[in-house]
């Protein structure tokens, strides 16, 4: 399960008579890569977006807060002071008229108003700094929002939105979300484990992380433009044995689509004929965690994950060469400067969960 050699191939129709760019990227056993193209419009490159939009949730109204808020720093680079005013009054009306309707979809009323009632306060400065044009002030203080309004729509989720197959009943499943710190020869970084849409590959490396698997173990392959993998014991490509059976203990390939209630399992969405659709879970973010597999075995994931490193304009989410043929069960959450500095050979010194370890259930 080593990683090299991704290509990955973008170019452009739009009135151009030349390809703009070859990008080459690299995965090892991985199957042949399919084609792509740049969609209509960017890639969401932000994680805590991605995490945001790929909660179990169906309340309109919290989803048009976010998305109006998350809009506002594009807005206020374009200049358009106007458009922002009246997006904000507009986004204060929703929770202002609609109250009982975002607290009513939340598991916690008290917690609720405490987030409502913050993300209210959060509003007004915010609001001084569109008033005043103040293009500095207004990414720091949306940020700030969007917290509170992430927290709402966290405490929207009821319960696991799924059942996983009965074939996949022996392993570990990561039920909701946990936060994993890696502490690393370079520094910590912390990822989000993302259970709600892979829950079988979350799962597996949060029993890893909690047996203590990665502990001492070195990033083995490496790319300083594409990727980062680790979680290969002591040099070999054979995985995780798990001492219950003393055989190796593998993961399906996983991959939810919007509109689908239940990932797909066993397959690529290139095997599916979805090549170009958007998952979930796409590759757009720097430092998207990933689960490695053997070239010939979508399905004979085990312990050697990777860390996504790529970043551009020209990464289009869902239509390059990873979404999709590979399972992505996470984002980074701190520690982007950590990351950037971690090479071939670095120390994981230790792996923990730090938060949500109440959701992992084992067989």
């Amino acid at each position: 399960m080593l990683i090299k050699n991704f290509k990955d191939k973008y170019w452009s129709c739009i009135g151009l008579a030349i390809a703009l760019v070859i990008m080459i990227l690299g995965i090892t056993n991985y199957p042949q890569p399919v084609e792509a193209k740049l969609p209509a419009k960017s890639a969401i490159k932000d994680s805590r977006i991605l995490l945001r939009n790929a909660l179990p949730i169906k309340n309109e109204l919290i989803r048009e807060v976010q998305t109006t808020l998350e809009a506002q720093p594009r807005q206020a680079n374009l200049k358009r002071w106007g458009s922002m005013a009246k997006d904000i009054k507009r986004v204060q009306n929703i929770l202002s008229e609609n109250q009982d309707k975002l607290l009513a979809s939340t598991t916690s009323e008290s917690a609720g108003v405490e987030n409502l009632k913050k993300l209210k306060v959060a509003l007004v400065p915010l609001q001084d700094a569109i008033a005043n044009k103040d293009r500095n002030k207004i990414k720091p203080q949306i940020e700030q929002a969007l917290e509170y309004v992430g927290n709402l729509e966290a405490l929207m989720v009821t319960g696991f939105p799924f059942s996983v197959p009965e074939a996949y009943a022996n392993l570990p499943q990561l039920k909701g979300r946990a936060t994993v710190e890696l502490e690393t020869s370079k520094g910590a970084i912390t990822i989000v484990l993302d259970g709600y849409n892979a829950p079988v590959n979350a799962g597996q490396f949060a029993d890893l992380v909690q047996r203590g698997f990665y502990n001492g173990l070195t990033f083995n392959r490496a790319d300083d433009d594409y990727f980062l993998q680790g979680g290969d014991p002591e040099g070999v490509s054979d995985g995780f044995v798990d001492p219950a059976t003393g055989k190796v203990r593998t993961v399906p390939m996983e991959v939810k689509v919007p509109d689908q209630e239940v990932p797909f399992y066993g397959f690529t969405l290139s095997d599916l004929g979805l090549a170009r659709t958007l998952p979930v879970l796409p590759f757009s973010a720097f430092g998207t965690i990933a689960m490695a597999h053997p070239a010939d075995d979508v399905n004979g994931g085990s312990s050697q994950f990777f860390l996504y490193l790529f970043e551009s304009d020209l990464t289009p989410a869902g239509l390059n060469l990873i979404d999709g043929n590979y399972t992505a069960f996470g984002y980074l959450k701190d520690g982007v400067e950590v990351l950037r500095k971690l090479k071939l050979g670095d120390e994981i010194i230790s792996a923990r969960i730090i938060e949500g370890a109440e959701n992992l259930v084992q067989p």
